[in-house]
């Protein structure tokens, strides 16, 4: 299949929140997952001598498919930047570039290396050697043409709070999961069932390689295809969602009805500014925020659900006193 790359670089006062803005313009157009550029961002340690430099401008590029609906895309792109320019006094520019399937999915490989997420799992492309240290577990990823490579700031934070929440035994779910990348950080902490929900089938393809590539059994996990969870039922002890703020909002009125009670929901995806939203948002809906951890000028936030629904236990007090 013949894609279109279209990548928008961009200069803005506040270079986060026009990235959000841009990836949430992708996202409203149907692409499923957007590659950011980050001028900023520092080398992690032992990052190879032969990688790829730096950007020289933030720019978030994303990909439609080369069908009957690539001109009305482009043009409804154009229009939204355009207006959003004018709003956050932002300077962008377009480049579009033709790519087939096989070179969109050799081209992630010139950019990952192996990189500690935390300092007891390490991330590595399946193609590139890596010597763990005896304390470490690695998480082999191929992220094809998912989202989802473990090394961006917003992966690392799920992984850590992950790390300090998740109990051995307990089952987990993860909205949008991509590449299966955090999914597989949850076998590899203890998980004892796992499943993730993404808007596109090639992904959950990609996630399902992964799982096994890191020798989960297909006992283990479930992999859905949807929006959200609108197709789930029963109930989880984890959810994790690394996603954009306004999906998590929308997410959360959905999340408490499939999260034990006691049981944890970490998101991420949030810039700065939206912190506060969605931190309330959680509150609203009766978990109770445990922890704001930053990176980068990336949120990601731990909240734990009330052992009794508030709204539930209304209803059923209401429900007594109209049959009395």
């Amino acid at each position: 299949m013949q894609w279109i790359e279209i990548k928008v670089a961009f200069s803005a006062e506040d270079e986060n929140l026009a990235a959000e803005l841009v990836s949430e313009v992708f996202q409203d157009l149907g692409t499923n997952g957007v590659v950011l550029d980050d001028p900023h961002l520092e080398p992690a340690e032992g990052w190879g001598d032969d990688a790829v430099g730096l950007p020289e401008m933030p720019a978030v590029t994303g990909y439609f498919p080369a069908d009957e609906r690539l001109e009305n895309r482009c043009r409804r792109l154009e229009s939204a930047l355009a207006e959003m320019a004018q709003r956050q006094s932002l300077q962008y520019t377009i480049r579009y570039q033709g790519i087939d399937e096989q070179d969109w999915a050799e081209s992630w490989k010139a950019f990952f290396y192996p990189a500690a997420i935390t300092p007891n799992l390490v991330v590595k492309p399946t193609w590139r050697d890596y010597a763990p240290k005896p304390h470490q577990q690695v998480i082999e990823i191929d992220p094809g043409m998912a989202f989802g490579t473990g090394t961006h700031p917003t992966t690392i934070l799920c992984v850590q709070l992950l790390e300090k929440y998740l109990k051995m035994g307990q089952t987990v779910l993860d909205v949008g999961t991509g590449s299966g990348i955090l999914l597989i950080a949850a076998a590899k902490l203890g998980a004892a069932r796992l499943t993730g929900v993404d808007l596109d089938p090639l992904a959950l393809s990609i996630a399902r390689g992964n799982l096994i590539q890191n020798r989960i059994a297909p006992q283990r996990f479930d992999l859905v295809c949807g929006h959200l969870i609108d197709m789930l039922s029963g109930s989880h002890d984890l959810i994790v969602a690394n996603i954009l703020a306004d999906v998590i909002v929308e997410l959360l009125d959905q999340a408490t009805g499939v999260l034990k009670p006691g049981g944890i929901f970490i998101c991420s995806g949030i810039i700065h500014p939206h912190r506060d939203k969605v931190a309330r948002k959680m509150t609203a809906c009766g978990l109770q925020v445990l922890e704001i951890a930053e990176r980068d000028e990336w949120v990601a936030i731990a909240g734990r659900a009330r052992t009794i629904n508030p709204v539930r236990t209304q209803q059923a007090t209401a429900s007594r006193e109209e049959s009395t």
